[in-house]
C-alpha cells in the first residue's frame, strides 16, 4: 500500500469537501493531526494479521434486554397540560425543517 503523503494541497479538498473554512494556524495543526492519524494507520498495516479470526468486536456483546411490561401513562389532557403550544389535541412545536 502506498503511504498517503498529506499535502496543502489534500489538506484544501478535504476541508472544501468537509466545508470547513480554515485560518492557516488551524490548517497547519490539522494538518499535523492527519499526519499522526495517517502514520497510524499505516502502522497498522504492518502487523501480521495472518490466521487471525475476522471479528467485528474486539469483546463479546450481549444484549441486556427486559420484557415489555404495560404500565399506566399519563392521561392525553395530562400530558398536554405542560404543553407552550398544543392544537388537535398534540404539542405543537415551530418547523425545524423548511
Amino acid at each position: 500500500m502506498t503511504p498517503v503523503e498529506i499535502t496543502p494541497e489534500l489538506l484544501e479538498r478535504l476541508s472544501r469537501l468537509a466545508r470547513l473554512s480554515l485560518e492557516p494556524e488551524e490548517a497547519r495543526k490539522l494538518e499535523g493531526e492527519l499526519r499522526s492519524i495517517v502514520n497510524f494507520f499505516e502502522q497498522l498495516q504492518e502487523l501480521d494479521t495472518q490466521g487471525l479470526p475476522e471479528m467485528a468486536r474486539p469483546i463479546g456483546l450481549t444484549n441486556r434486554l427486559r420484557p415489555d411490561q404495560v404500565q399506566p401513562s399519563l392521561a392525553q389532557q395530562e400530558a398536554l397540560s405542560v404543553a407552550i403550544e398544543e392544537e388537535d389535541g398534540q404539542f405543537k412545536v415551530p418547523r425545524v425543517i423548511e
